[in-house]
């Protein structure tokens, strides 16, 4: 071989790596290691891509006693907050008004300034669901929301609708054809890292009660509820942790750990926190949103005419705590709930989730035991709700 061809065999080598290696991220890497040597649970963080911390902006004036006149003897129809005081209601309704509606537009997003009690502006109906929603979360989700809890703010940071939402996704034009037809995969889409899996799995897991829950419990396979998935759930099921890889900026070890995914005495305990994270969110939109459909106008509707609804990345945007962990509840005691506290919720495997796998990290002989059952398997783990 000629030395000509000799340096153009090699320049096109360099071209094709060069090529090959730009689908990769490349730049700094942090790996901590976060279990046993030997059992791959280490979390690799892209340093170039870490998410910001979102700006949490200052109240509009210091909060006020919960003393005097209430709302409802001051107000009309004042449904939700009734009995807090007028003064404080005030002060949460200026909160609102910055976190969530148009400058331009103010009060008046949600009320007729000629009669601000009228519930004629859709946004108001919205406005109060969204005051239940909030406090149910925070008193009854504090298995995943712990003691930091939400505000609108979590979620809306500034903008009428949160940045982050979904809707069912536009089926197939003929779905009893094969032409065309994908099934909803091999689509590049963000909400699945874009993986070639199925790009719509919030329907199937944020809504309703389907479990994501692949592993089956037996040593041949067997599909059914409790049993085990065929390969094409799987994917359905894989595309949904690239959604929770993605919403929260960890790899598959921040939760599992890759020796057995499925294991509960071998996972870190933060999985039993996403565990709930992902019933609290579903219990939202099935509780919360998809009963307002009938008052959403179609511009706050997707394709297939449902209402936006949230998931993982809503809240958290990239971040393993959403705004970074600051809680901002003591800005906005009315959001905890009608007890006045962040209610501690019913041991639903969380707290018994959290014990089993720190026993079993305690315990390296434990790694060689069968999968625990699932928390909501268990007899005393009762669903939260």
């Amino acid at each position: 071989m000629s030395m000509r061809h000799r340096s153009t065999g090699l320049l096109v080598g360099v071209t094709g790596a060069a090529l090959a290696l730009s689908g990769c991220d490349l730049g700094p890497k942090q790996v901590v290691q976060t279990g046993f040597r030997g059992t791959a649970m280490a979390q690799v963080t892209d340093l170039n891509n870490v998410k910001e911390q979102a700006a949490i902006p200052d109240d509009p004036y210091a909060l006020p006693p919960d003393t005097g006149p209430r709302a409802s003897e001051v107000y009309q129809n004042v449904q939700v907050l009734g009995d807090v005081s007028a003064e404080r209601f005030n002060h949460l309704m200026a909160q609102i008004t910055q976190w969530i509606a148009p400058p331009e537009q103010g009060c008046n997003y949600c009320h007729n300034p000629a009669n601000m009690a009228s519930d004629e502006v859709y946004t108001k109906l919205v406005a109060r669901q969204m005051l239940l929603m909030t406090q149910q979360v925070n008193s009854t989700w504090s298995s995943h929301v712990k003691q930091t809890g939400v505000t609108c703010y979590t979620c809306h940071r500034g903008n009428a609708v949160p940045q982050y939402v979904w809707a069912v996704q536009q089926g197939t034009p003929n779905p009893n054809s094969v032409l065309g037809n994908k099934r909803g995969q091999n689509t590049p889409n963000p909400n699945v890292g874009y993986a070639s899996l199925p790009y719509d799995p919030f329907a199937l897991y944020l809504t309703g009660k389907a479990n994501s829950r692949v592993a089956g419990k037996t040593i041949y396979p067997a599909y059914g509820e409790g049993q085990g998935k065929s390969t094409k759930e799987a994917e359905a099921s894989y595309g949904f942790m690239m959604h929770l890889s993605t919403s929260l900026g960890v790899n598959c070890t921040f939760c599992h750990n890759t020796q057995s995914l499925g294991a509960w005495n071998l996972s870190r305990p933060q999985r039993a926190t996403a565990y709930y994270g992902i019933r609290m969110v579903g219990d939202i939109n099935d509780t919360h949103i998809t009963p307002l459909t009938p008052i959403f106008p179609a511009n706050r509707k997707g394709p297939q005419g449902d209402p936006y609804k949230v998931n993982c990345m809503t809240c958290h945007q990239g971040l393993q705590k959403p705004l970074g962990g600051v809680s901002m509840l003591a800005r906005s005691p009315t959001l905890r709930g009608p007890v006045g506290q962040v209610a501690v919720a019913e041991d639903v495997g969380g707290a018994a989730g959290r014990v089993a796998t720190e026993q079993a990290f305690d315990a390296p002989e434990a790694v060689n035991t069968s999968p625990a059952a699932a928390p909501a398997d268990r007899p005393s783990a009762p669903v939260a709700k």
